[in-house]
């Protein structure tokens, strides 16, 4: 160990992990200035770095290999079972391109209950079919709200549609399974990224709020629901404070959004600084498919379409609406734009959506109905990962999203997973999904002004207990390494993430000055 009060010494020092290599094992002056020159000097530093005492209770699982020769450059052990976090989007990726292939489209068909007479009206219920496309969202294009309707009215119109004498039924009951992900805590279901599952979303299932702080002391925050018609009844509960009162409540001044569960009230509680900046926050919709059927019914009255019925609908494990009246059919996007929708920004609703259309859409014969769409989906992941050659119990999935702490796998498995998708037919698709450090996504703000900025791509990984990083990264000679680092079980500080011990390994990856 170096000698008490050396480390501070370097605290100036950049590139922090060379600075430890050097205390700990007198690594050459060459390393401070271009990273490591070869093989054995990068595994000592990694070997280094992960050697901490700061570690001690933690666990890591840690593997990089080449594209370009095969090797294996470092391995910490590899085989350790971890919790992938969102790492586990990797697999729910790979597995859709794999299983589906980047053209392919979710089809979700507008059905009637009754027949469209010549003049344009549907003597009976219009049902939109939810097949779990995750399109409907405007948020995530800084859309108005009401562009989500758009390719509906459209579809109606051109089938000649001028008036519909049933009722607006959203019918989600085709992808089977609870409103939220297998093995989630209860915590998450209130929190907008664990979002209810629905074969018919809107918006991802939640709403944005905004809180303007009073002017003084005692004045009332005004509160502002973003998107209209959720069912929610919001009730605020907030209190305005000094800003000296605020600051030394501590971590306990945070603004809570409180839903019971199967409860639409929501309350907002406590404290907001006087005269302080507007607060963003969220609030998830129950039952997501009435909100999506009583948003559409508007929409349609908006575009001319006269309707005389209620809006409803159906979720499993209901019966499905009958209907045999096939009017039309909107389109997702490609695969491939799914994808990376839920990848670059770590969407957990929209990878379990595309998990669960999988599963449904391989449903063997003969398959129980109450067997769930995310059942069948990690048996095509199980089966998946048989064909890579990854041993059974180095992937153990309870769904796709990584939201639950039960999954399981390591850093083995997943560089196994990012070579064959690197030589996959769908390679181009997987490797644009991931992304790019300083640049875009969950890497937007990481690794800035290092060798990884605009050059490491990967998918991040957090849980409270679990920070995860894999991906592709160039180093410094030109070489093309795969890699997944696992640290479980660091607490971390608010200066210095779980996170950030992860990005000290993935910048020594681009600095390593190495000739294949």
């Amino acid at each position: 160990m170096p000698a008490p009060g050396s480390v501070a010494k370097f605290r100036a020092v950049k590139s922090s992990h060379l600075v430890i290599a050097c205390l700990f094992l007198g690594v050459t002056g060459r390393a401070l200035a271009a990273g490591a020159a070869t093989v054995d000097e990068l595994q000592r530093l990694i070997d280094a770095f992960v050697g901490q005492e700061k570690f001690t209770g933690a666990l890591w699982s840690i593997e990089v290999a080449s594209l370009d020769t095969g090797r294996t450059l470092y391995q910490h052990h590899p085989r350790r079972r971890m919790s992938p976090a969102s790492n586990s989007k990797l697999y729910a990726g790979a597995l859709a391109l794999d299983t589906l292939g980047g053209a392919y489209r979710i089809r979700t068909p507008l059905l009637g209950t009754g027949p469209v007479d010549a003049s344009g009206v549907l003597a009976g219920d219009l049902v939109v079919a939810g097949r779990g496309a995750p399109d409907w969202n405007p948020r995530d294009g800084k859309k108005d709200f009401w562009t989500a309707f758009d390719p509906f009215v459209a579809e109606l119109k051109r089938a000649g549609i001028k008036h519909i004498r049933g009722d607006i039924v959203a019918d989600a009951t085709w992808l089977r399974g609870p409103p939220h992900g297998a093995s989630w805590t209860v915590d998450d279901m209130g929190d907008y990224y664990g979002a209810e599952i629905s074969a018919i979303t809107l918006e991802e299932n939640y709403v944005d709020l905004r809180v303007t702080p009073g002017a003084k002391p005692g004045d009332p925050a005004k509160l502002e629901v973003l998107q209209p018609l959720s069912g929610l009844e919001f009730r605020n509960e907030l209190t305005t404070v000094s800003a000296e009162e605020h600051k030394k409540l501590g971590n306990r001044r945070d603004l809570r959004v409180l839903r019971l569960p199967g409860e639409t009230l929501v309350r907002l509680q406590g404290p907001v600084a006087a005269g302080g900046k507007v607060i963003e926050s969220e609030a998830t919709v129950p039952r997501p498919a009435q909100w999506f059927a009583v948003a559409l019914r508007e929409a349609l009255l908006k575009a001319g379409i006269a309707v005389d019925g209620n809006a409803r609908s159906l979720r499993w494990p209901e019966a499905p609406a009958i209907a045999t009246v096939e009017i039309g059919a909107v389109v997702s996007a490609p695969l491939r734009d799914l994808v990376r929708g839920f990848m670059v920004p770590s969407q957990n609703l929209e990878t379990d959506l595309i998990f669960a259309h999988m599963g449904e859409m391989r449903r063997p014969p003969g398959t129980p109905a109450w067997v769930r769409s995310d059942e069948l989906a990690l048996d095509l992941l199980e089966a998946f990962t048989q064909k890579l050659g990854i041993p059974r119990d180095d992937v153990i999935f309870d769904e796709g999203s990584g939201l639950s702490r039960n999954n399981l796998t390591t850093a083995a498995a997943t560089v196994a997973l990012l070579k064959h998708m690197a030589t996959h037919r769908e390679a181009e698709a997987f490797l644009a999904s991931l992304p790019v450090a300083g640049v875009d996504g969950t890497l937007a703000k990481r690794m800035k002004d290092t060798a990884a900025e605009k050059n490491l791509r990967a998918k991040t990984g957090g849980l409270r207990w679990a920070a995860t990083l894999s991906g592709h990264v160039t180093t410094a000679a030109g070489e093309r390494l795969v890699f997944s680092l696992m640290l479980n079980r660091h607490r971390g500080t608010t200066e210095r993430p779980a996170r950030a011990e992860i990005d000290e390994i993935a910048v020594m990856l681009a600095e390593f000055a190495g000739r294949p």
